[in-house]
């Protein structure tokens, strides 16, 4: 098993359809987590949620949270993401990461479908700084 360098870990978020699982503090400090679809922009991972989902109103209350992608078959791996999350409701930003995150998810062929689905009045974006990776390559090495 070794550690990904930080180069390696954004590839290995952005390899192809990988689910992250994302995970809140609710009010009560319990955790919350849940599967999401995400693209990397920069040094923020992206996606986009209801405005009331669970995540939203966790990270309104408290920007912390994290992000694990993994690699569920030898040689395994994993990526964790730590940092703050800022939430949005641009429509014209929430629509053109909708239609990306379509595209990575579902073909480029139906970007355009997803984006318009879920680029709506109500969705929202948010952005989880990429302020702390840890991630372990080769973990059955």
């Amino acid at each position: 098993m070794r550690e990904m360098s930080r180069d390696e870990a954004i590839a290995f978020l952005s390899e192809g359809t990988r689910t992250g699982k994302f995970a809140t503090t609710k009010a009560d400090g319990r955790a919350h987590a849940t599967p999401i679809w995400f693209v990397i922009d920069g040094d923020d991972i992206v996606f986009n949620t209801w405005h009331t989902s669970a995540k939203a109103k966790h990270l309104r209350r408290d920007p912390r949270a994290s992000l694990v992608v993994d690699l569920q078959e030898p040689p395994y791996a994993y990526v964790l993401v730590e940092g703050s999350a800022t939430v949005s409701d641009d429509l014209d930003e929430v629509r053109q990461f909708a239609t990306r995150i379509g595209g990575r998810y579902m073909g480029q062929d139906r970007a355009e479908e997803y984006g318009a689905r879920n680029g709506v009045e109500g969705e929202l974006l948010v952005r989880l700084s990429i302020d702390r990776i840890i991630s372990a390559a080769d973990v059955a090495g």
